[in-house]
């Protein structure tokens, strides 16, 4: 999920509109049954076309690039990578009153990586690590460079410098902004001078598909592109902890800074999720102000 994209545009998706998207442009479909999925996204809705099949729909013109990219770019990464990821069966085009393009898929079986699915915890970050690292040796020959289409992931974390500290501000008193706010500059700090390497952008519980408690498929490639992968790494505190972040270090490796870069990325995107939730959802902000004391508590352990 991008919070800093445009609005949710998912009211006006609807499986009549798919089907009728289907009939129109795909008749070798049309009339097979059209069912939304039972866990969705923000930047898309997805619906089951099909026994076999799954149809993604954007949800807001910032989300649209990612259908052409996906369909151009995922045959030639798929090979190269340990697990499965989505096969493009065809591309459409805007129409029926819909203004994006769209994609119809292969359905991939498993469930998101929900921890209580997840059987070895630490076996299934190094299993995470193994396929991150796969994707940073992909030829990044004409890959499409970091930038707005990624939601800036694979730049600098500083492009939310401003909205950092702001949050940092919002936030003063209900944790520790000083040492939040050193964690911040570290990443800033480290700068990335390696040569550009493909990154997913948002491996998260939610774009890991499990079956038997391994990991089998990675979803959701809308946010990937060329450039530096810190941002690959956040998982290291959003779903990770105690043997099975270190298992997820030691099996990624690289050096001092991408790990800097990482912890500027969780912290940015926590910091966030934080100020958005305080006072209005416990729970989630809980959770969001465990994530950035792991990434403090992370910061001085390594830095």
């Amino acid at each position: 999920m991008n919070i800093s994209a445009p609005p949710d545009g998912r009211a006006g998706i609807t499986a009549d509109l798919v089907s009728r998207l289907i009939a129109a442009q795909f008749p070798q479909w049309k009339g097979l049954p059209v069912a939304p999925v039972p866990v969705d996204g923000h930047d898309n809705r997805t619906y089951r076309l099909g026994e076999t099949m799954t149809v993604r729909l954007p949800t807001a013109a910032g989300y649209a690039p990612a259908v052409l990219k996906e369909s151009d770019w995922l045959p030639r990464l798929g090979p190269h990578l340990p697990v499965a990821v989505p096969e493009v069966l065809a591309t459409g085009a805007p129409g029926e009153d819909y203004p994006h393009p769209w994609s119809v898929r292969s359905w991939l079986e498993g469930e998101t990586a929900d921890p209580a699915r997840v059987g070895d915890m630490t076996a299934f970050a190094v299993q995470v690590a193994e396929f991150v690292r796969a994707l940073w040796r992909c030829d990044a020959t004409g890959g499409p460079p970091a930038g707005e289409h990624s939601f800036w992931r694979g730049a600098s974390p500083g492009h939310y410098d401003a909205d950092t500290r702001r949050y940092l501000t919002e936030l003063d008193g209900h944790l520790d902004t000083g040492l939040a706010a050193e964690t911040w500059q570290a990443a800033l700090d480290a700068r990335w001078t390696g040569r550009p390497v493909w990154f997913h952008g948002d491996v998260a519980a939610g774009n890991l598909l499990v079956a038997g408690g391994e990991l089998t498929a990675v979803i959701d490639f809308g946010t990937s592109g060329v450039g530096d992968p810190a941002c690959d790494l956040v998982i290291a505190w959003t779903m990770f902890g105690g043997a099975s972040r270190e298992a997820f270090r030691a099996a990624v490796g690289g050096d001092p800074g991408l790990w800097a870069r990482a912890r500027g990325w969780a912290l940015w995107k926590a910091l966030l999720m934080l100020t958005l939730t305080l006072g209005s959802d416990p729970a989630a902000a809980t959770e969001h102000r465990r994530i950035v004391t792991d990434v403090l508590s992370d910061h001085l352990a390594h830095a």
